[in-house]
């Protein structure tokens, strides 16, 4: 058997250290890695002001978000459970902002904490409003384009359901007229891709839904931050995405009057090669000639679901 890839931070020595004691499959992570991406993040080159939330659907371990917590990183939570294991591992609810597709069922009593929600559909502003009628709230926008790797980890544009259609702004308008909401951050997501000049068109694009609310006064870009996991792959790299991002917000203050303070949610940036799936192999079987050698591990899909969900290709590397 070959590898196909190198090790990102253990030794061969460590990999069978760490088998050896906690047998396998076994997760293991770098703390000092996973640091040094928080502080990549933190550095986001930001014209008025930056807050980074951790997409925590990326993985919500303990230990993880006691780190991001410590690094001053807030919180982007996909659902109501997301939310409460923050807060139960020590954010306040007013550092977590509640994304999801689906509304949550305790949405009352999360916003009524001081979770910040953000509205991904017509339905669930509508909802919001009922609820809390002259409350501040986000409000995500799908801005009709993305720059994902593939279909699958492209979260913008038609072939995506997240976020209010850029075209409905109207009703979202109607919506917040109706209940008197105060419409004070502008959502959008792409998707997970490194492109400069397609986020420099994203915050184009976005920039131009914030200036129809005259109360917003955050962008949050989303996350999705591509990250190279091969040796062949690119990782997105801030410090050139962000400056034109930088220069769009310097002119929407000019034009506007209005410094907008920019958010981004990365998730899987500030986890990928920070962490490793150790595991033995516990078979080995073949389908003949012309067929496949096919290798048989003691740990199953459920481990690494991203192959089989995103095409996605990951490292393997054999340790004898």
């Amino acid at each position: 058997m070959q590898s196909i890839e190198k090790l990102k931070f253990l030794t061969e020595s460590q990999v069978r250290s760490i088998a050896g004691q906690f047998g396998t499959p076994v997760f293991v992570y770098s703390r000092e890695r996973i640091e040094k991406s928080c502080e990549v993040a933190l550095a986001f080159p930001n014209a008025y002001g930056l807050t980074v939330r951790y997409a925590m659907k990326a993985n919500p371990n303990r230990t993880v978000l006691e780190i991001m917590k410590r690094k001053g990183i807030q919180i982007d939570a996909s659902s109501e459970y997301e939310v409460l294991r923050a807060i139960h591992y020590g954010f306040k609810p007013e550092q977590i902002m509640l994304t999801s597709q689906e509304l949550a069922k305790g949405l009352k009593e999360l916003v009524e904490k001081g979770v910040v929600f953000n509205a991904c559909s017509l339905r669930q502003l509508e909802t919001f409003g009922n609820l809390f009628p002259g409350k501040e709230v986000s409000v995500r926008f799908n801005p009709g384009l993305g720059s994902g790797q593939t279909k699958k980890t492209d979260v913008g544009g038609k072939t995506s359901s997240f976020g209010i259609w850029y075209e409905d702004i109207n009703q979202v308008k109607e919506i917040a007229s109706k209940f008197d909401l105060k419409i004070f951050k502008v959502h959008t997501h792409i998707g997970s891709g490194s492109d400069p000049e397609v986020w420099k068109v994203v915050a184009q694009v976005s920039l131009d839904i914030a200036a129809q609310f005259s109360e917003c006064k955050i962008l949050n870009l989303g996350g999705g931050f591509k990250v190279g996991r091969m040796e062949d792959e690119k990782t997105t790299d801030f410090q050139k995405i962000g400056p034109p991002v930088v220069e769009l917000f310097q002119e929407f203050a000019k034009k506007h009057g209005t410094e907008l303070r920019l958010e981004i949610e990365p998730g899987s940036f500030l986890m990928v090669n920070n962490g490793s799936i150790l595991t033995t192999v516990d078979d080995v079987v073949s389908t003949g000639p012309g067929g496949y050698t096919f290798v048989k591990l003691d740990a199953g899909m459920d481990v690494n679901t991203r192959p089989s969900l995103y095409a996605a290709k990951h490292p393997l590397v054999v340790v004898s």
